[in-house]
């Protein structure tokens, strides 16, 4: 079990289980479009995390990380809820990204 510090209050278990709902609201990241993760278009979804990236003020890397660290946040956030459809839309919307940023393609 976690200890609190010293002036912090002991976390529920209820709180514990939302730390990831708690991290997408109140982060630096990027402030998405609604409902870009359900998109059936690749391409579609990288554009909309671009263009979220680069007119981002909050983010505190370069827009390329930022958007790929909120895609692969999500991915592995929804884990086995995800599915497998919806998961290979994501997967390819993550080289639409690269391309978009002229990266190479992954490995």
């Amino acid at each position: 079990m976690n200890k609190p510090l010293k002036d912090q209050k002991p976390i529920s278990p209820r709180q514990r289980e939302y730390w990831s709902q708690h991290a997408t609201e109140s982060s630096n990241a990027l402030d998405l479009e609604l409902g870009v993760f359900t998109w059936k278009d690749p391409h579609k979804i990288a554009l909309s995390l671009k263009c979220s990236a680069d007119n981002s003020q909050r983010r505190k890397t370069n827009p390329f990380a930022s958007a790929m660290f909120i895609l692969n946040f999500y991915i592995n956030r929804a884990g086995t809820h995800l599915p497998v459809t919806q998961r290979e839309i994501l997967e390819s919307a993550k080289e639409e990204l690269r391309k978009l940023y002229g990266r190479s393609p992954s490995a």
